[in-house]
């Protein structure tokens, strides 16, 4: 099965919890990411009268699509228990915490999941940090080959 991986969430912030979430999408949008066509390019999460949305995440046009294809950057609704969502708006509160979309997968079942982050923005010298030390733990690894 295709996983999406949203590979800038890491560099750009620290990860503090990790969720796991329905996505309510059209059938096109399901075949399309099966496809692997989606990108996290400016995709963000946001907390709406108590629901969390995921906005500007392009999942492309399917293919085989007629007049009844999706539209590439509509809104969709993510789907977390109650006491999650809780959770999330009280951190949300704090200064500095903002929710990203961190992957799509799909689960045994056969259904689209969303994994989110609840992150905190890291500073340049935190970035330059997190490059040194991966270049290390790549060295180490080729050196223990």
């Amino acid at each position: 099965m295709q996983e999406l991986r949203n590979r800038q969430a890491t560099h750009e912030y620290f990860i503090d919890a990790r969720y796991v979430a329905g996505m309510v999408l059209l059938g096109t949008e399901v075949k399309s990411l099966r496809d692997g066509r989606a990108s996290f390019n400016d995709a963000y999460c946001l907390l709406h009268k108590g629901e969390i949305w995921v906005k500007s995440l392009h999942i492309a046009e399917y293919s085989h699509g007629t007049v009844n294809n999706h539209d590439p950057l509509r809104d969709r609704k993510l789907l977390l228990e109650k006491r999650e969502i809780r959770k999330i708006e009280s951190r949300l509160k704090e200064k500095g915490y903002t929710l990203i979309p961190l992957r799509i997968f799909f689960n045994e079942n056969g259904l689209v999941k969303m994994e989110i982050g609840l992150a905190k923005g890291k500073k340049l010298h935190d970035k330059r940090d997190s490059i040194k030390q991966k270049d290390v733990d790549r060295e180490m690894k080729r050196y223990l080959k």
